[in-house]
């Protein structure tokens, strides 16, 4: 490539420090509204349409059509990054779903290398071979992933025998094959994935023989599962470059607490990522009715907050999210048919 681009390098480094210098770099980044304002802690919760990127496992909770829209402004609005995930439940407990992930930066300025035909040196001493800090152009970078997911649910009663009662326990497990494609400036890359996970769920009431408790949970989602290549065709380049998007795990605990005095539910998660260095994620969230919610969360120093409201069938989301490069705004709606 003869193409050189201040911008796009200042850039891409951001994304880098953000999650790695690895080729699923944006990847990390996570879909969805509610996800985001818990801090990124909803392995072990992965009950809306979001769950296809968080937990596959988790897309067979969903019961109704449920239709997901987000965008996000990263970066002081460098940087769009958009999603949309539609789910559909089937018989005998098992939900199908799609979605797409885009990233896209824009307008990035180019400076070709004919600038550089003399040194650093030789430009300071003779000012009419300075670079004219002119862009000669500009260029486009698009990041798509495509998921499609499949999850079932299976319902057990566990009998301890010594303690004379059954301990209800829901499993579920899913999967999501995935095609990535990376577009910057004409030169294309792209490859193909695999997302297992599992999710289980019992009573803490039962266990402990207390009406008042609500149930524990369990996520663990392995991500591009033996590893992923993207593969790059250039122009003008015959031949094929590789980059190796990591495997990853995530794993989460979850307590999901009735509030029925106050008509409410808290819900409480944490959730830690292996890939690169261990990331541990802190989430709360506060529903009332099903109407309304407030949550927070914590990162990696990163804090989190957001809010849902719904009206009849729609969601409205919304995340605010700090981070050391910018802080990041995200904006969702969900419908459930």
């Amino acid at each position: 490539m003869k193409k050189i681009s201040l911008t796009i390098i200042a850039l891409f480094m951001a994304i880098i420090l953000f999650a790695g210098s690895y080729a699923g770099d944006f990847m990390v980044i996570g879909t969805g509204v509610r996800a985001a304002g818990m801090g990124g802690a909803f392995a072990a919760i992965a009950d809306d349409a979001s769950t296809i990127y968080w937990n596959p496992a988790g897309l067979s909770q969903i019961r109704k059509i449920e239709i997901g829209l987000m965008r996000a402004f990263l970066y002081q609005n460098l940087a769009a990054y958009d999603n949309f995930n539609y789910c559909q439940p089937l018989p005998n407990n098992v939900t199908i779903g799609v979605n797409w992930t885009r990233l896209t930066i824009d307008d990035i300025p180019v400076f070709l290398e004919d600038h550089l035909v003399y040194n650093v040196d030789y430009r300071s001493s003779f000012q009419e071979y300075n670079l004219p800090g002119i862009p000669d152009g500009q260029i486009k970078s698009t990041d798509d992933v495509l998921q499609f997911a499949f999850s079932k649910h299976i319902h057990y009663n566990i009998n301890l025998g010594w303690l004379f009662f059954d301990l209800p326990f829901d499993v579920n497990f899913g999967a999501n094959i995935k095609y990535i494609k990376r577009d910057i400036d004409g030169n294309v890359g792209s490859g193909t994935g695999f997302d297992f996970g599992l999710m289980a769920r019992t009573s803490l009431a039962v266990l402990f023989e207390r009406d008042w408790l609500g149930d524990a949970k369990f996520g663990v989602n392995f991500q591009d599962v033996g590893g992923t290549t993207v593969t790059w065709e250039v122009e003008n380049d015959n031949s094929d470059r590789t980059d190796e998007i990591l495997f990853n795990s995530k794993m989460g605990f979850a307590v999901e607490q009735p509030l029925d005095f106050i008509n409410s539910t808290a819900l409480l998660s944490y959730d830690i990522d292996y890939i690169y260095e261990q990331t541990h994620h802190f989430g709360l969230e506060y529903r009332y009715k099903d109407r309304f919610a407030l949550r927070s969360g914590l990162y990696d120093k990163n804090i989190s907050a957001g809010i849902s409201i719904k009206l009849y069938d729609f969601i409205v989301d919304y995340a605010f999210i700090t981070n050391v490069l910018a802080h990041t705004n995200r904006v969702g709606l969900r419908i459930r048919l």
